[in-house]
């Protein structure tokens, strides 16, 4: 059995608040840097080029990439080997993002009631969702979501008969009417299968897998490329303004689902894709 004090999980997470929202991930780098080089419209690259400027003045001078510093969405995996000690695990995430949010002077964008919209004041709470895993490791990621592309999200609850051509429309849909709004070039999450909120819950993981990195289902891989392919042709662009790099990647996830549902839900990022992971 390993210890850990909760005081380890408020110091990293104030610290990866703050990394997330200066610091693009080295596989968000890579992707947009090549998008410039392979935009074809002069004016997608030049808002490319414009995003790589804002990205280096935001490292350099510790600006936050962008003005919507997100609602602090928290991914913890704890090891069933692990005992967390000294007070409250999810006091303890939400009090690392109290603690980030207004020591790196990052906007603070959470209402308490979403009817009543009062502003908590410090961006919690945070939405936490944990696994409980072998080992004795505690795995956190951190994905401050800005909501100009959370907005954009959906939900399909498909029939079975619709059948893999079915859920490639859902998504294509779902970009399709995103249009600009969810500031492209942008990265797709989706999640296929499982219930109603574990397809959601999926297609927001699957933001934080590099980019880089493809399915290991062959037939899953090869609806990825196939759909990042139809994104960029439709010709919706960086910024919305034309061009051919719609997207930076489809990243999809899928588990088991009932015999009577085919769920698919899409949450779309936009090209800041911020997420910052660490190992305990």
């Amino acid at each position: 059995m390993r210890t850990i004090d909760v005081s380890e999980i408020t110091k990293n997470i104030k610290e990866m608040c703050i990394e997330a929202n200066h610091f693009l991930s080295e596989d968000m780098e890579k992707v947009l840097d090549r998008a410039a080089e392979q935009e074809e419209s002069p004016l997608g690259r030049q808002i490319l080029e414009q995003l790589q400027e804002n990205r280096k003045i935001a490292g350099e001078d510790m600006i936050p990439i962008c003005q919507d510093t997100g609602m602090a969405v928290i991914f913890l995996e704890a090891g069933q080997e692990v005992h967390f000690v000294g007070g409250d695990l999810e006091a303890a995430v939400n009090e690392g993002v109290r603690q980030g949010y207004q020591e790196g002077f990052l906007r603070k964008s959470v209402v308490k009631d979403p009817i009543q919209r009062e502003n908590t004041g410090d961006n919690t709470p945070a939405v936490l969702h944990c696994r409980i895993v072998p080992g004795d490791q505690v795995k956190i990621t951190v994905a401050p979501k800005g909501f100009g592309s959370e907005n954009m999200s959906r939900v399909f609850m498909l029939k079975p008969a619709d059948g893999i051509e079915g859920v490639k429309n859902a998504i294509l849909t779902a970009v399709k009417d995103a249009g600009p709004n969810a500031c492209p070039p942008m990265v797709v999450g989706v999640g296929i299968g499982g219930t109603f909120e574990k397809c959601a819950l999926m297609a927001k993981h699957a933001l934080t897998r590099p980019v880089d990195q493809r399915s290991e289902t062959p037939y899953v891989r090869e609806m990825e490329e196939e759909l990042l392919a139809k994104i960029n042709a439709s010709g919706i662009g960086p910024g919305g303004l034309g061009g051919s790099v719609t997207a930076l990647a489809v990243n999809i996830e899928t588990y088991p689902t009932h015999i009577a549902g085919l769920p698919v839900a899409v949450n779309i990022c936009c090209h800041v894709n911020r997420h910052s992971t660490r190992e305990l």
